[in-house]
């Protein structure tokens, strides 16, 4: 029996063949299009999504996994697992954090032998999907949930996300980040760089051309890391798989990196994002 279950949602993007070596639960969170549930990275891919993202009008809407949909995941997971650690996006971004403890209460009739806990990553996508899999490697090790726990918390304020959107009009238009419509105000034709770091999202520079947005985003990685030590990056594109592969081979010449992975945005976040994002999830 594995000691420790590490459940998650779908915006973590870790790639699937780490999901499965790992054994991570991965909740999917649900994106409506006319009229019609599609479960994010199961009942629709990212390569489609973004293809169809391109031509419609109305944007599709995303909804947070129910508690109940947290609940079925949990009551799975102990069936092998004595505890369960599920590490949720930043909740100011989601609800998912709220609908995860909810399920937790819910569990504690139904599972009084398995502790639950829930914390928020203060995240998102790969870097979300880093402190899952510092959660989940330690697991795997045996640790105890406390152990486990202090592994995904001592990396939180170390993960950081950078990405160059290649227009803003779907941000401005989600309202999740209330100075993107003033971003998009001063950023006409030009391309947003953006940071996630330590739960707060901030707008970088712009630049003009998706070759200055790689440039950019290959400066910023070195200034924020200052080369200290291997680095874990993870290259993440929403519908763009050639530059990302473009982009981890400069990153692989010019850094010495322990982990380097590529990965999909997520198709729910990239209702609010639109095609063509390109970033890096990092720590050293």
């Amino acid at each position: 029996m594995t000691k420790i279950a590490i459940v998650t949602d779908s915006t973590a993007c870790i790639p699937k063949e780490l999901v499965d070596e790992l054994g991570i639960w991965v909740v999917p969170i649900n994106i409506e299009y006319q009229g019609v549930i599609y479960r994010d990275g199961i009942d629709l891919l990212p390569g489609d999504f973004y293809k169809l993202l391109e031509k419609v009008e109305k944007a599709p809407h995303t909804s947070p996994a129910s508690p109940g949909a947290y609940l079925e995941v949990y009551k799975e997971a102990s069936k092998n697992a004595e505890a369960i650690l599920c590490i949720t996006l930043l909740s100011r971004l989601s609800a998912m954090y709220d609908a995860a403890r909810l399920a937790t209460e819910m569990a504690q009739g139904l599972l009084p032998d398995t502790e639950i806990r829930v914390l928020d990553s203060r995240t998102a996508t790969m870097a979300q999907g880093f402190v899952v899999l510092a959660a989940a490697r330690a697991a795997a090790q045996g640790k105890s949930l406390e152990e486990v726990t202090q592994a995904a918390e001592e990396l939180k304020p170390k993960v950081q996300v950078l990405a160059f959107l290649d227009t803003l009009n779907y941000l401005a238009k989600s309202g999740r980040i209330p100075k993107a419509g003033a971003w998009a105000a001063s950023l006409l034709h030009m391309k947003p760089v953006i940071s996630l770091a330590n739960g707060e999202i901030s707008l970088v520079t712009a630049v003009r051309s998706r070759q200055s947005g790689m440039n950019r985003l290959m400066e910023l990685i070195e200034e924020r890391t200052e080369r200290k030590g291997p680095l874990h990056i993870a290259v993440i594109h929403a519908g763009a798989p050639q530059e990302a592969e473009r982009l981890k081979e400069r990153i692989k010449s010019q850094f010495q990196c322990s982990e380097l992975l590529v990965t999909e945005f997520t198709p729910v976040m990239g209702v609010y994002t639109g095609p063509g994002l390109l970033g890096l999830a990092f720590y050293s």
